[in-house]
Formats: structure tokens, sequence, C-alpha cells
């Protein structure tokens, strides 16, 4: 064992160590990625300039200069694509009176392309709005101003790490490697949704802020009127952070429930009352008043019927959603594994294709459903290798993070994605990793604690640590191979 001082030292270390990792990959990525980057960040400039949406319009002006001045091909095109055999050289590179042509022919292709993403929930935008103003009234501008965008997710890792080892405190206090290995993957995870604009940076935050109120909501024999008050707040700004996290909500909503009726049965009603008021209220009243506006000003109360219409899907008939190839097992299996991969690595493509390895990718999704389902094994009451508080917890984690992935499944099955590039009709899965960040704290918990059962039968204690060393190594020299490309591109922070 170590000293709580020296842990809090290590947990330090590794709150450096990520904004590190994240700072060098945020700067060798050019701009605009192919995960709706633009969008987003048009986004992020409107609520900087108080424009709240209304409609899917396309780009504004200050987003249109940076959209035509910074952004490179190369994530959806190879050189050959080009008339000369190579990338167009950066812009900003080029005498002023070319800067003016481009500008203008990149207005004018902009101008057809609505937004879909202006119905999104308000939280990330509205942050990375101030944070735009703080980098203008710092005296950033162009290129840097952006990267300075960029620099805002190292804030919300580093704070993400310290939440991993709070979390794993509370659920495991006598386990040392999960109270510092959920920390450690968390600071040099791959995924690629870190070191880019967009509003899934803040569903893991987010969520793993409610994710360690509710653990201690639950376990409290009469929880304080501020616990409820700040656990609906989190999960507020969980579902206004990503509409998503819905299936993270409802699971949480099931739990409070049958939580609230254990309590009515023996007789705490009373003393649960406001507590649980507290809960409702300040989750129920953010979550419903963005609910009634997006009704007002988009005309129902998520906003998707407009992003469906702009994107060209269709609803499918009910007879229809059975003959969708994720319920055969090469489809399932499909499904699952791109999943799980891009959970771990991100959905970046250099060059028009997936900027990942296959033997990595198969390694991330085999660990996962081993350690899980290890985990999974080891919860059952016979094998007695948790306590009641941890299992209740695990599996809530389990359970959220199981409804994200049947989520995503229903939405691969109810729609005909006609024309689109992604998903498409040829490859009709939602297999978007990103979508199921709100539950990287709870997976991690789950896949360390599985890989600690798996290792009970090691009795040097050593070996755990080393198990630990070596993933990180993988998942950073893995990263380094697969995006070394990208480092040497003259659109990024380096050639500036």
């Amino acid at each position: 064992m170590i000293s709580e001082s020296l842990e809090r030292q290590i947990v330090f270390l590794f709150c450096l160590l990520a904004a590190v990792h994240v700072f060098i990959f945020s700067t060798a990525f050019p701009f605009f990625n192919n995960v709706d980057e633009q969008t987003h960040f048009d986004l992020v400039t409107r609520y900087a300039g108080g424009d709240l949406p209304r409609r899917l319009d396309p780009p504004h002006e200050e987003a249109m200069f940076y959209l035509a001045i910074f952004n490179t091909p190369e994530y959806l095109w190879p050189p050959n694509s080009f008339p000369d055999g190579k990338i167009p050289p950066p812009p900003w590179t080029l005498p002023m009176e070319q800067i003016k042509l481009h500008v203008m022919a990149v207005e004018k292709a902009w101008s057809k392309v609505p937004n879909h993403e202006n119905s999104q929930p308000p939280l990330y935008y509205a942050l990375a709005g101030l944070w735009w103003r703080l980098g203008k009234a710092g005296g950033f501008h162009d290129g840097f101003l952006l990267y300075w965008l960029r620099f805002l997710n190292i804030a919300f890792v580093v704070l993400l790490v310290w939440l991993g080892h709070c979390t794993a405190r509370q659920v495991f206090p006598e386990n040392l490697f999960l109270r510092l290995g959920v920390p450690a993957l968390i600071a040099f995870i791959p995924q690629t949704a870190f070191y880019s604009i967009n509003n899934d940076v803040l569903s893991p935050l987010c969520f793993g802020a409610a994710f360690l109120c509710l653990a201690r909501f639950l376990s409290a024999e009469i929880p304080g009127v501020l616990l409820g008050t700040i656990t609906g707040l989190t999960l507020a700004a969980t579902f206004l952070a990503k509409i998503s996290n819905l299936p993270l909500l409802a699971v949480s909503a099931v739990v409070v429930t049958f939580k609230a009726v254990q309590w009515a049965r023996t007789g705490k009603w009373r003393a649960m009352f406001l507590p649980l008021f507290s809960l409702t209220m300040c989750s129920a009243l953010p979550i419903g008043l963005w609910l009634a506006w997006t009704r007002h000003v988009f005309g129902d109360f998520t906003g998707t019927t407009a992003k469906i219409q702009s994107l060209g899907w269709t609803h499918k008939p009910f007879v229809e959603w059975w003959g969708h190839p994720i319920f055969t097992p090469l489809g399932f299996w499909i499904f699952i594994s791109r999943l799980m991969a891009t959970f771990w690595q991100g959905e970046f493509s250099w060059q028009g294709v997936p900027l990942a390895s296959r033997t990595v990718n198969s390694i991330y999704t085999i660990f996962s459903l081993a350690f899980v389902g290890t985990a999974i094994v080891s919860l059952l009451p016979k094998f007695a290798a948790a306590t009641r508080l941890q299992r209740r917890e695990l599996g809530f984690g389990l359970v959220g993070f199981a409804a994200g992935i049947a989520f995503l499944g229903l939405l691969s099955i109810v729609f005909d994605f006609q024309n689109c590039a992604y998903p498409s009709r040829g490859n009709p899965y939602f297999i978007s990793g990103r979508l199921l960040l709100g539950s990287l704290i709870p997976f991690l918990l789950l896949y360390l604690y599985g890989l600690d059962r798996a290792l009970c039968v090691v009795k040097k204690k050593r070996f755990r640590p080393l198990v630990l060393v070596a993933l990180i190594l993988f998942m950073l020299v893995s990263e380094v191979v697969v995006d070394q490309p990208v480092f040497a591109n003259p659109y990024n922070w380096f050639h500036m």
C-alpha cells in the first residue's frame, strides 16, 4: 500500500500527462476533421456572439472565414485526387488575391449546406463560446485562435482524470489497482474526440459526475438536500451536453425510482422527500426548459426531425426492421466490434481511409469483451468477489453502457439512410463510439475490475502495475504509429 499523499501525487502526475497528451495530438491534427468539426465550430462561434440557433442555417460569416482559410482536404481526399497529384498548399500561404477568390468560392459552397447540429443542447457550445471570446480578449487570432478553442479539451480531460480517481475511490476504496488504473487509462486513451471541437467531450465529465453523485446518494442512509441538488444538476448537465445521453438518463431515472420505492417500504419516505424532490426538480427543470425551447423553434421536443430531414433519412416500416443485418451473427459482430474500436480510438479518417489499425482495433475489441465479460461473471452473488454496494454500482454502469449500445442499435434499424455517406444503406450501422463516451468512467471501472479478477491467479502484487504500464504503453505506441502521418501535415499547428 502507498500513502494517501503519494497517491494524490501520482494522480496529479496523471493529470499533467493527460494535459500533455491532449495538447500534442490536438496540435498535430489540422482543421477541420471529418467528424463534423466544421458544424460544431460554427455553433461555438454563434454562441460566442449570443446567437442561439432557431433553424438549420448554413454556417455564418465568422465561421466561413476559418472554414475557408484553415481547412485541409486531406481528411477526405488523397493527393491523387488533385490535378497535380499533390495536396494544395494552405490558403494562408497564398497571395492575397488568391485567398479572396478561395474564400468566396468556399462561402458559396457552404451557403447551400445547413448545419444539422443546430438543434443540439447548448452546454458545450456556451462554454466553448466563452472560451473563444476569452481567447480573442487575450490577443489570439487566426489559426492560433482555432487551436486555443481545441485546448479547452485539455481542461475537460484533466478534470475527467481527477473525477475518474474520485469515482474509483468511492466504489473500490480498498483496491489501489483500480483507484490508479482508471485515471491512468483516461490520461492515455487514444480517443480522437478529445483532439477536436465537438460536444462529445463533455459527456464523460457530466455523466461521470452524475455517476459519482448517484453512487453517494444511493448509498447514504439519508442523503442531504445539497447532495440531491448537485446530483440533479449533474444529470441535467448530462442531457444538456449531448442528446445521445438520453439512455443514461433513462437508466438513472429507473435506478432512483427503484431506490425511492425501497425507502418508502422501510418507512423513510418523509426523511427522503426533500432530497428526492431537489434531485427531481434540479434535473427535470433545466431539461424541461430546453425541450420546450426546442419544441418552440424546431417543431419537436428533441429537434431531431429537422436534422433527419436535412440528412435525407426516412423511417422504415416496422415490418422492415427485422431484415437488418444486425440480427445475423456476422452483422452483430460488425456492429459491436466497430463500435468498441471507435469507442477507444475515435473516427478520424485520413486521405479517405479510417485512421486506425485493424490489428489494434481487434485487440481493443477482444480485451473489452473479455474483461467486461469477466467483470459480469464476477458480479454474480455466488462468487462473492464484490460487496453488495460494488455490485450495485458496477451493475448500474453496465446497464447504462448496454443501454447506450442498444440505443445505437435501434437507430441503426429504424432508418433508411438513403444516399447518406454514414451510416449508409450498404453499411447501416451507427458505430460512433464517441456517442458512448458518457459511460467512459463506469466502463473503465468494469474493464479494470474484470482485468483485476482475471489476474487473481497471479500472486505477485507487482504484476498488476506491470500490466497497467503495458496497457498504457500499448495505447500510446499504437496511437503514435497510427497517427504518425498527420504530424508532418503543413496545415497543423507545427507549420503555422
